[in-house]
């Protein structure tokens, strides 16, 4: 976390810790001194506190299970005039659980946005037991387009012994690339695991310089490093959008090395496109099960051409 992010987390802390502190103490003026409250100060105290426990149960019960659809153009010298756009879903971040919250719509989500390729961008589950959430998600995904698929970092911690894509059709990238051909064009696909970085070079290796790029990592962290490889798009996830956000302010905390600057959404880095998802789902093991104001995302990329 940077130290600009600190600060952020430690004020919004220091805001609502404050809050309820003065909630709880006009409450007990009233109910157990039997005071009576006074008009301005503790009316907008109280005000304050409710309006806080709407926001978490916005954050607990209906944000989680919003699907957005976030349609991103780009465009690309190497798209010939006439072939129209590539189109690519990209989600990431799934963090399955037991209980599915928007993996048995995901498929005809995706379905619906007929897409040439999908990928994942890694964090597949939070548990064991959300293993066979995520598989069967994915197994129906694979079935809709080839589909391409990295790990994140809970995917090499902790989950590192599950066979997460197995059966599942998807293909595996880490420091590896594929050709695909996708209605006459030729676009390459390379990849690596959250716990591979310095292997870029070797996944890149192969791949003739003019050839359309798409680079998967789950963090954006890399985005410096591939724009130097003149790769075409960059595609990552991990940050969440924050999870918890702000109106205006944005993201409380990334847990990228770059803090807030490529927190979610569309980027460019010289020549290279980067976008970074919000992901489908949420952070497991003691972070709480909310999200707010940065609801879970899937993004459609089309790449057009830049040939006039």
């Amino acid at each position: 976390m940077t130290f600009t992010e600190q600060i952020g987390v430690l004020v919004f802390l220091a805001v609502v810790v404050t809050t309820y502190t003065l909630a709880g103490r006009v409450l007990f003026k009233r109910f157990v001194r039997k005071r009576p409250i006074s008009r301005w100060p503790d009316r907008l105290v109280l005000a304050l506190a409710g309006i806080g426990l709407l926001c978490f149960a916005y954050g607990y019960f209906i944000e989680p299970y919003r699907l957005t659809v976030s349609r991103v153009k780009i465009t690309s010298s190497k798209i010939p005039k006439d072939f129209g756009a590539l189109r690519i879903a990209h989600i990431s971040d799934t963090h399955s659980d037991p209980q599915p919250r928007l993996e048995q719509r995901l498929p005809l989500a995706i379905a619906a946005e007929h897409p040439d390729i999908i990928v994942f961008t890694g964090d597949a589950i939070n548990s064991r037991e959300g293993l066979p959430v995520f598989q069967n998600c994915l197994t129906e995904l694979a079935a809709i387009a080839p589909t391409f698929v990295v790990k994140g970092n809970w995917d090499t911690g902790f989950s590192r012994e599950f066979p997460l894509f197995a059966g599942t059709g998807a293909h595996e990238l880490n420091a590896t690339s594929v050709k695909v051909e996708i209605r006459g064009l030729q676009i390459w696909i390379a990849g690596l695991a959250a716990n591979n970085r310095n292997s870029l070079d070797r996944a890149l290796t192969g791949i003739p310089p003019d050839a359309l790029k798409i680079f998967l990592y789950h963090y954006p962290d890399l985005i410096k490093e591939v724009a130097e490889r003149e790769v075409d798009l960059y595609l990552a996830g991990h940050t969440h959008g924050g999870q918890v956000a702000l109106p205006i302010y944005g993201a409380l905390m990334t847990l990228s090395k770059y803090g807030k600057t490529y927190e979610s959404g569309l980027f460019r880095e010289r020549d290279t496109w980067l976008y970074v998802n919000r992901g489908i789902g949420m952070e497991g093991r003691h972070a709480p099960p909310v999200r707010f104001w940065a609801p879970p995302e899937l993004t459609l990329i089309e790449v057009g051409s830049a040939q006039s």
